[in-house]
């Protein structure tokens, strides 16, 4: 088995480095029931909003596009995943320069949208409930809606040619430019879930604050009615239910992108992590491929 810094993203993500079948064994399946229930819910959830005129709003458009790039991920990717697991370590499958690198561009482009959208949504969100109306449809016009999903995209296609660096193994030079793109994930991932935690906090302080207000003066108007008023209905508990879901929604996000953030920061700056550590956190990031559609 190879030290921790000999491993890479090259490998799929399982431990094919693990002299114990029984774990390639039991990673694969894994591997293969995300890949089946992201499949499912990816589709049922593009199904839906395609079918229902009801759902075609501006941030489902978003959702849609973060759920195609998820299904790229669970239907294209895991599934090589699930079967180059079960591979003796030394199969030419796994060496294959050529193959790496497609297998490697696939699940970049499909996790950066992915992540792209999740930003996109959380802005949508944002502007809709913090900010004018004029605002909200001046800035998400048919056309811009297009252009956001089309640059989304397209920004996923600019680290294409930093893969060879994050996708191989062996040389001083390729493991110094595996650090150093490792570093640069890191970095777009923690910078993007800082954005998508603002937008998220913003939307429940602004809505605690708008209940508020509206408390107070239904308060001081209820003191001049004549007659006796109906009860009010169960704000609290509407608030308590929005707050909740939004405080699942990012601790989903954080559980699935944070180990990966940490783990290649510490790899960058001191040493690196060891490959089982490695793996989980690559797991996790791509578990929320599959775990997207649940959350929305």
């Amino acid at each position: 088995m190879p030290n921790a810094s000999s491993w890479s993203a090259s490998s799929p993500l399982l431990l094919l480095w693990e002299d114990s079948s029984g774990t390639r064994i039991f990673l694969s399946l894994l591997y293969a029931v995300l890949a089946i229930s992201g499949t499912l819910s990816n589709v049922m959830v593009i199904y839906l909003v395609f079918s229902f005129k009801k759902l075609q709003t501006t941030s489902n458009a978003f959702i849609v596009n973060g759920c195609a790039a998820d299904l790229s991920v669970c239907a294209l990717w895991m599934p090589q995943e699930a079967v180059l697991g079960l591979l003796p370590p030394n199969s030419s499958s796994l060496r294959s320069a050529e193959y790496r690198l497609l297998r490697g561009g696939l699940l970049g482009l499909g996790l950066t949208v992915s992540l792209a959208s999740h930003l996109l949504v959380a802005f949508n969100r944002y502007v809709l409930i913090t900010k004018l109306p004029s605002v909200y449809q001046a800035l998400y016009q048919r056309r811009h809606t297009g252009c956001m999903i089309g640059l989304s995209w397209a920004l996923a296609l600019l680290p294409v040619p930093l893969l060879p660096g994050l996708w191989t193994l062996g040389s001083a030079q390729s493991d110094g430019s595996s650090r150093y793109t490792a570093l640069l994930l890191a970095l777009a991932v923690l910078g993007q879930t800082a954005l998508l935690l603002h937008c998220y906090l913003g939307i429940v302080r602004r809505v605690r604050g708008s209940a508020k207000r509206v408390s107070v003066l239904n308060f001081h108007l209820l003191h001049q009615l004549p007659f006796p008023a109906a009860p009010p209905p169960p704000r609290r508990a509407q608030r308590r239910l929005s707050s909740v879901s939004v405080l699942l929604l990012c601790c989903v996000f954080l559980l699935g992108t944070q180990p990966l953030v940490w783990v290649s920061l510490l790899g960058f700056f001191l040493r690196p992590a060891p490959p089982a550590l490695q793996a989980a956190s690559w797991l996790l990031l791509c578990s929320l491929s599959a775990l997207n559609p649940l959350l929305y």
